[in-house]
C-alpha cells in the first residue's frame, strides 16, 4: 500500500499539469504526492503531508492537519490505474519524502503499462534517504533537494555527507537548493565543493509562495546563478495557479 496526500478529503492527490521547477520546468508530467516525511521545514508548501496533529515541528503558518482528512492509503494497483488514465507519461514522484515509501513505490511503477520505454519516472527528494536497488533501476532522474540552514533542520539529518556524495556520483541527480537570502549561497558553495557537484547539474531557486515574492528574489538570484554558472529555477505552478494543491 502507499500513502498519499489528498487534493480534498479522501481524494488522492494524483494529477495531471505542468513541472514547475527544476530541470524538467513546462514539462507536461502526472504527479503522484506520497505523504509523510522525515524533515520539518519551516516555510513547507506541503505540511499538509507531515505537520499532523501532535508535530509541534516549527513552521511560519502555526497550522497544523488532521491526518484523516489530508491522507489516504491506495493499493499499488489503484495507485498505477490513476496515473495511467493521465495522459503525461512524465511521471513525477514528489511529497513529502517519497523514499520512505520505495518499496511500495517501485511494485506500483512496475505495474505501469507498456511499454516500458513510453514513461520517464522523476523522484522529488531531500536526499536524505538511499533508494533501494529495485526502486533506483527504474527511475531516470532524481530532483535532490538538500536542505540548507534557513530550512530549520539539523544539518546532522539534512545534510548527511554519504548521501550527498552518493547523489553527486549518480549523473542523474540533479540539485536544486532553496535560497531564502544572497547569503545561501555560501552554503551551497561549500557543499558543492565538499562532494563535487558539477555547477551544469545545481538549479538554484527562491523561496516564495506567490509571484511577487518569487520574482523579487529571482531578480538577485540571476546574477548569482550567472556569476557561479548554475541554472535558475522558478517556481512556474505558483504563478499559474498559486500555492494551491493539485497543480
Amino acid at each position: 500500500m502507499l500513502t498519499l496526500a489528498t487534493q480534498t478529503p479522501g481524494e488522492p492527490e494524483v494529477f495531471a499539469s505542468l513541472q514547475g521547477e527544476g530541470p524538467s520546468a513546462g514539462r507536461p508530467s502526472t504527479f503522484i504526492r506520497l505523504s509523510r516525511c522525515n524533515l520539518a521545514c519551516v516555510w513547507c508548501d506541503t505540511a499538509y503531508t507531515w505537520r499532523f496533529e501532535g508535530n509541534n515541528h516549527p513552521h511560519r503558518d502555526a497550522l497544523t492537519f488532521e491526518r484523516k482528512a489530508n491522507q489516504v492509503t491506495l493499493s499499488e494497483e489503484d495507485a498505477a490505474a490513476r496515473i495511467a488514465a493521465l495522459r503525461p507519461r512524465r511521471l513525477v514522484v514528489t511529497g513529502g519524502e517519497p523514499l520512505l515509501q520505495a518499496p511500495a513505490l517501485a511494485r506500483m511503477i512496475a505495474l505501469l503499462p507498456p511499454p516500458e520505454s513510453s514513461w520517464h519516472i522523476e523522484v522529488e527528494t531531500n536526499g536524505t534517504v538511499a533508494p533501494p536497488r529495485a526502486l533506483d533501476m527504474l527511475i531516470h532522474q532524481y530532483n535532490v533537494s538538500p536542505k540548507l540552514a534557513h530550512s530549520g533542520n539539523p544539518a546532522e539529518l539534512a545534510l548527511i555527507p554519504e548521501r550527498l556524495a552518493a547523489w553527486s556520483a549518480d549523473p542523474r541527480a540533479m540539485f536544486k537548493f532553496v535560497i531564502a537570502t544572497p547569503d545561501d549561497l555560501t552554503e551551497v558553495l561549500s557543499l558543492q565543493q565538499a562532494h563535487a557537484i558539477p555547477s551544469q547539474r545545481i538549479w538554484l531557486m527562491p523561496e516564495g509562495r506567490d509571484s511577487e515574492t518569487l520574482q523579487s528574489r529571482s531578480r538577485w538570484l540571476a546574477q548569482i546563478c550567472s556569476e557561479h554558472e548554475f541554472n535558475l529555477s522558478d517556481r512556474l505552478h505558483i504563478h499559474l495557479y498559486g500555492d494551491t494543491r493539485g497543480t
